[in-house]
């Protein structure tokens, strides 16, 4: 006779703790992804060991656009090497130190080098525009989630899978209050007919 209302109490306990995960992830990837573009920076994971020790795999970098003018030796900043750079490096982005800045030409000559880089990379470069991701602030490990969530099973999985656990435990406390209901209405019938004799 008592099994109706702790099976009930159960299930709601479920649900809370599985609407409550599910607020606390959706609140992390926001902090991690809307709060930061919604003050002006932008992420990028790292996907290399070349910053390890300062920004290892799998952290997200965030990077305000600072003006080229004021960028010293020392800064972190996130770009695209030259087309004439090693196979590996021309095709994406890459967060490196500043590790020199010379002038030729009337302007400013870049090259960088990766933290855990024995050498500097071994191309220089020019900015063309007025302003520079440069590195603000990171989270470590972070990037492997935000990378998991490009795949899209994994982002199925990862919407699908609570959306249905939730679900399951909704039904199942309805089907709980329901049964549980039915037997006081049942328990009263009985006693309202045992009154009556």
């Amino acid at each position: 006779m008592g099994r109706g209302p702790h099976l009930v109490t159960a299930m709601k306990a479920i649900r809370t703790a599985a609407v409550s995960l599910a607020a606390a992830v959706c609140l992390a990837l926001g902090a991690v992804t809307l709060v930061p573009a919604a003050l002006g920076l932008q992420h990028y994971v790292i996907v290399s060991g070349s910053m390890t020790g300062t920004y290892d795999r799998g952290s997200v970098v965030f990077d305000e656009q600072a003006p080229v003018a004021a960028l010293q030796r020392g800064d972190v900043i996130t770009y695209s090497p030259p087309a004439f750079a090693p196979a590996g490096h021309a095709t994406g982005l890459v967060t490196h130190r500043i590790f020199s800045i010379d002038r030729a030409h009337g302007h400013a000559v870049y090259r960088t080098k990766g933290d855990a880089n024995p050498a500097p990379d071994p191309w220089t470069f020019s900015l063309d525009q007025p302003r520079q991701a440069k590195v603000v602030a990171h989270v470590p490990y972070v990037g492997y989630a935000l990378a998991a969530l490009e795949i899209r099973w994994v982002r199925m999985l990862a919407i699908g899978v609570p959306a249905l656990l939730l679900a399951i435990s909704i039904l199942a406390g309805m089907v709980a209050e329901a049964r549980a209901e039915r037997r006081l209405e049942d328990e009263a019938l009985l006693q309202g007919s045992g009154q009556q004799i």
